[in-house]
């Protein structure tokens, strides 16, 4: 049976969550989701008169596991282990007892992504499930990169629908490596590559811009550029910093310093998409590890975790305004196991148009005229590149480590005292026979 169309009484609600887990494997995340979950279901309540679960939910991890393991290629397991606590978790909070069904999965090293569906909604109009990766790391290693989930929703027989893409991505680190994050975004762009649009007339790969709605979340890793002049600049302004992340002004005051928002309006990044007010609550790096509301001295606090978003209805002349709701953009301060804050958003999407100029073709998103998204001729050399020596620096790093009964440097030292020994073994037995 075809559902009819999104109407304005029922707009989609799709609820985005990111957490960057410091590498904690299987650890790393609290068996109870409530507290990441509960606060979109609250604001549900303000959609209908009864309480309303989300439509789609992404949750997209990064640091997903220890590096070396995750380089060696078993992170597989551990985004399998998230998903049965997640899909059961979704299910026992849902309000109304909604079930939820897994849409894709993807992982590449420590950045994960998940999707759902409702099961008696939306997941039975989902068409042409495709999942990609790629890596911004030297050499094209997997230490840094990104994962994209992109599936088509036909809700009418005699149209193709809407194309949702999902990207989870993890950036270069460090205050001064801005220009690194600024060139990891461009090169995800041009090697985050999916197959052609359903009805396109090229053969040629699509980039994630080519959809009707873009999601694109994860550790950014965007930092507070505060000047030297900056009250709040330097280890002894610290307690001064912390207390104005405190209050609304404050936060405020410092959203001005902060590299993703300066970049966005001088347009060299995240061209198209629009944000929610991260302001709004604290910046969700860098904790001190086991504390809820206690900063670390070791960085300055920093909006590293965002949540960006782009749907086609959005005029390519600005991106002040949006047809997408935001409802709820903020972090999750209970969980104290990763030195970052998990964030979630729930975003309510413009309704489908009753009409469309042309019910043939799937909407896409406007982009401003000095802006043109193009696949990286060399994307697949460079992921398999990028793949190959994600294997060997693994397996060799896991084996130092397992010879090092855990540590990497131990590990360094055995390997050379029992490669000395080994070699001057050997020397002995081409002198003769070796006495004891």
């Amino acid at each position: 049976m075809t559902a009819p169309a999104r109407s304005s009484e029922h707009r989609l609600l799709v609820q985005i969550a990111s957490y960057n887990t410091a590498l904690q494997g299987f650890h790393g995340v609290p068996q109870d989701l409530v507290d990441w979950l509960a606060p979109t279901l609250k604001v549900s309540k303000f959609l209908s008169r009864e309480p309303r679960a989300p439509d789609v939910v992404a949750v997209g991890f990064q640091e997903l596991l220890p590096l070396h393991q995750g380089l060696a290629g078993i992170s597989r397991k551990v985004i399998q282990d998230r998903n049965t606590l997640i899909l059961s978790q979704l299910e026992a909070h849902a309000p109304n007892g909604e079930r939820y069904s897994l849409v894709a999965e993807v992982v590449n090293v420590g950045v994960g992504l998940l999707v759902y569906a409702l099961d008696d909604g939306i997941s039975r109009h989902v068409r042409d499930v495709q999942t990609q990766s790629t890596s911004c790391g030297l050499f094209y290693m997997g230490n840094k990169g990104a994962v994209g989930v992109r599936f088509r929703v036909q809700t009418k027989d005699n149209s193709p629908g809407e194309v949702y893409t999902f990207v989870c991505a993890h950036l270069t680190a460090h205050e001064c490596n801005l220009a690194a994050r600024i060139s990891d975004f461009h090169n995800i762009v041009g090697t985050l590559l999916f197959p052609p649009l359903p009805g396109s007339s090229s053969g040629a790969s699509t980039t994630m811009y080519s959809t009707s709605h873009l999601f694109f979340l994860g550790d950014l890793n965007f930092r507070l550029s505060l000047p030297p002049t900056s009250p709040y600049a330097g280890h002894t302004n610290s307690q001064h910093l912390e207390a104005a992340l405190d209050t609304q002004s404050g936060r405020e005051e410092l959203k001005e310093f902060d590299q993703l928002l300066q970049e966005r309006r001088k347009r060299t990044v995240f061209q198209g998409f629009r944000e929610g007010d991260f302001w709004a609550f604290k910046c969700s790096y860098k904790f001190r590890i086991g504390e809820v509301d206690k900063y670390s001295g070791q960085r300055t606090p920093a909006w590293t975790d965002r949540i960006l978003y782009a749907t086609y209805s959005d005029s390519a002349d600005t991106t002040d305004d949006t047809g997408i709701t935001n409802l709820l953009y903020t972090s999750i301060p209970s969980y104290t196991t990763s030195d970052h804050k998990p964030i979630v958003a729930l975003l309510l999407l413009p309704s489908t148009p009753s009409a469309s100029p042309s019910d043939n073709a799937i909407p896409l998103l406007s982009l401003p005229p000095d802006f043109t998204p193009r696949p990286d001729p060399l994307a697949l050399i460079k992921k398999y590149i990028g793949r190959v020596l994600d294997r060997i620096v693994g397996f060799v790093w896991w084996s130092l480590i397992l010879i090092g009964a855990g540590y990497t440097v131990v590990g360094i030292c055995n390997f050379i005292l029992g490669f000395g020994a080994w070699t001057w073994w050997k020397s002995k037995l081409g002198n003769g026979p070796v006495n004891v």
